[in-house]
């Protein structure tokens, strides 16, 4: 079984920056993709930012130039950098990761789900 926990939400004004990570725990043997996805409320889940294995990265047009997203492989760990942040960056962003765990099984799970608000 593998458990995400997400930290580093939070409020933040206008033109601010916030860093998420999730970090994954549990029997993995690789983690393959890594993502960041959001909700806003009434609004349906969308991806932000995605990672493969090999550190390819792509961003959601709404998001580029001012998140980054990145990996740390040895500490099971993804991360987004976000700044200049805007009101409707506001969302509950959720991060996901797939990959195989010990028993050569696939998996695919998500965080809980961290608020960021961002609002004078």
């Amino acid at each position: 079984q593998v458990q995400l926990v997400e930290s580093g939400g939070g409020l933040v004004q206008p033109g601010g920056s916030l860093r998420l990570s999730c970090a994954a725990s549990g029997s993995i043997r690789s983690i393959n993709a890594m993502g960041w996805y959001r909700q806003a409320q009434g609004k349906e889940r969308e991806l932000v930012a995605a990672i493969s294995s090999g550190g390819t990265t792509n961003y959601a047009d709404y998001v580029k130039g001012r998140f980054t997203i990145s990996r740390d492989n040895a500490k099971n760990t993804v991360y987004l950098q976000m700044n200049s942040l805007k009101p409707e960056d506001t969302a509950v962003y959720y991060c996901n990761l797939q990959g195989l765990t010990f028993y050569y099984v696939s998996f695919g799970s998500w965080g809980q789900g961290i608020q960021v608000t961002v609002s004078s």
